[in-house]
């Protein structure tokens, strides 16, 4: 991903949260997370993203 749209991306991610009571913005997330599994599709690519996430925190 570029740098540009990485950084508008985020800035759209934490728009989309304003306004949200915690329990709002996890579920948010997690119906995020699922949207963008199904595009991306690709369930080796799905595991190594889900342990470079785990990675990062």
């Amino acid at each position: 991903m570029n740098t540009s749209l990485g950084d508008d991306f985020y800035a759209d991610l934490m728009a989309i949260h304003e306004g949200l009571s915690l329990d709002e913005s996890q579920a948010l997330n997690a119906r995020l997370v699922l949207l963008l599994a199904h595009e991306i599709g690709e369930g080796e690519r799905l595991k190594q993203l889900l342990q470079d996430a785990r990675k990062a925190s």
